[in-house]
């Protein structure tokens, strides 16, 4: 047995010379595992993306000026943390200035400010106190990138054009004049959470990090406050966006993700299934990380109703099971298509979030003794070693429809367990892909959702496709024998035949045919850097799960 790699926060980033914060603040950061982020601002007025739509959907003067009529009078900083409070989260994090811009507090950098709406109002000072009164940490987001600031290089739409005199140097003092007003006015603060550098690299950022630790030494910092090229990591920990991250537990991370498609609010928006809510949470917990899930207040400053109750209903669902989510570790189970585990002690927390077709779960055996398993909330379990595996047995009655979490008592220290794979490696995860299109241009349906080992996500076409292609690049030339299509389980056998094929000269040369991807396809072995799936008939636009290309 190994022990669990220790994260060696002190030392994140400081071979580029910005001191990481201590370990205990981060490891108390990780304990809370779960927090509400919160994007919002005069934007809201449009339904459209806040920062992104300056200058596409809404012309940049007239997003501008969104601010003068911005008046959420139904704004009451304690329903927030009620509607936080009530989900189980135990952290906060508001977007204080985004991209555009505009900030949600009473700066004294400039007059761009909510104190020049006719709300008048410092929306972060009222937050900070509900969250201190109501015991909420508290933690801001603060955009490096400012495409309405006049001495930011680049501009709106979305950071692409160049600005006609701007002076970096001058911009930086002005953003770290800004995150000084915050710690020193709001604070203290549990997290700075940076975004979207651009053009900022070490040479700013690394001061602006030490300034930051010099006002408040326990403050968490993400991995966004500079671009670092080929650098070292950056701050203290990994935020994969829209994505549940994948297993890590030699450094920290945090999955921020949308309740919705948008993070700001949109009329109607889809919003995901108490399930899908529910995945994604544990998932990130099993992973190792933390879940930052965002909700975006409307124009009234009220979170909407219906985002309210599936945040009541994730809280609800938590209230008997949060042991086996707050100050876990991710592991020893690395996650896969079964679920997910965590452990605490001398416990482990099998979260089952889809039985096998055949019943019972079997899972590779753990290298220590189990010594009692019973239901988190109540009621029994069969755990024991059969056949050199772990044989995990519930009463179809009493499996939870969303997540069956088994609590088992080991001997010896669970966190001493080194990880225990539970899936195939597979050559494919995480490669580059692209596709010959996704359904409307949604970033959420990208190619890359079908490699990123998380069946909760998809790659899908538009309605009424009925051929398309994927291209898989697993970055180098690999021999593989297997290709695994696993169709989105909504709806699947939507493909009617298809071929599998590589590369030969300037063309494709197909290398297995089929008419459904319900099984395995089985290949004689074949070396190439890039794989390519190719629909040749589907009854409806092909949506798939994940691939899998293995050995």
């Amino acid at each position: 047995m190994l022990g669990l790699p220790m994260v060696p926060i002190a030392d994140t980033v400081a071979e580029e010379g910005a001191p990481g914060a201590p370990a205990e603040a981060v490891k108390g950061w990780q304990e809370l595992r779960f927090g509400m982020f919160i994007h919002w601002g005069p934007v809201s007025l449009t339904g459209h993306e806040i920062g992104w739509s300056r200058g596409k959907e809404t012309p940049i003067e007239e997003y501008d000026a969104l601010y003068k009529r911005f008046n959420p009078t139904n704004y009451v900083a304690a329903d927030w943390v009620s509607v936080a409070k009530a989900a189980g989260m135990k952290y906060v994090v508001l977007t204080t200035k985004h991209h555009d811009g505009f900030c949600l507090w009473d700066t004294k950098q400039g007059e761009y400010n909510i104190m020049r709406s006719p709300f008048g109002r410092d929306v972060v000072k009222e937050l900070a106190a509900a969250c201190r009164e109501g015991g909420i940490r508290f933690g801001t987001y603060h955009s490096v990138c400012d495409w309405w600031h006049a001495d930011y290089p680049l501009g709106s739409p979305g950071g692409k054009t160049q600005k006609p005199n701007p002076d970096l140097g001058r911009y930086v003092t002005y953003l770290r004049a800004q995150v000084t007003e915050l710690v020193q006015n709001y604070g203290p603060l549990l997290l700075m959470w940076f975004d979207v550098p651009q053009v900022v690299g070490p040479e700013y950022g690394i001061e602006t990090v030490r300034m930051l630790r010099g006002l408040q030494p326990d403050i968490v910092i993400n991995n966004r406050a500079y671009s670092r090229g080929k650098g070292p990591p950056v701050g203290d920990f990994d935020t994969p966006e829209q994505r549940v991250g994948a297993f890590q537990i030699d450094r920290p991370w945090e999955t921020c993700m949308t309740i919705c498609h948008q993070w700001s609010w949109k009329p109607d928006d889809k919003m995901k299934s108490l399930q899908e809510c529910i995945h994604a949470l544990v998932r990130t917990a099993g992973g190792d990380g933390n879940f930052l899930f965002n909700v975006g207040p409307m124009p009234d400053g009220r979170i909407e109703a219906r985002q309210v109750e599936r945040l009541k209903e994730m809280g609800d669902w938590l209230k008997p099971r949060g042991e086996g989510i707050y100050a876990t570790r991710g592991g020893p189970y690395k996650p896969g298509p079964w679920g997910a585990s965590t452990r605490k002690g001398n416990r482990i927390f099998l979260h089952v979030l889809k039985w096998p077709d055949a019943g019972d779960l079997v899972l590779p055996a753990l290298p220590a003794k189990v010594k009692t398993a019973a239901l988190v909330g109540g009621g029994s379990a069969d755990v024991r070693s059969v056949n050199g595996g772990l044989l995990v047995a519930v009463m179809p009655d009493k499996r939870d429809p969303f997540d069956t979490v088994i609590a088992m008592e080991i001997e010896g220290d669970a966190m001493g367990l080194a990880p225990i794979a539970t899936t195939e490696p597979t050559l494919s995860e995480g490669a580059k892909a692209k596709a010959s299109g996704y359904f409307q241009k949604d970033w959420h349906y990208a190619p890359g959702r079908a490699l990123d080992g998380d069946e909760g996500t998809r790659w899908a076409t538009d309605a009424g496709t009925k051929s398309a292609w994927i291209e898989i690049d697993l970055g180098t030339e690999r021999e593989f024998s297997r290709v695994r299509v696993r169709e989105w389980d909504g709806d699947p056998g939507r493909i009617q035949a298809f071929e599998i094929k590589v590369p030969e000269g300037a063309g494709w040369k197909a290398i297995a045919r089929g008419e459904s991807c319900a099984r395995e396809v089985r290949l004689d072995p074949v070396r190439a850097q890039k794989v390519r799936l190719e629909i040749l008939k589907a009854r409806e636009g092909p949506t798939i799960s994940e691939i899998e290309i293995l050995k």
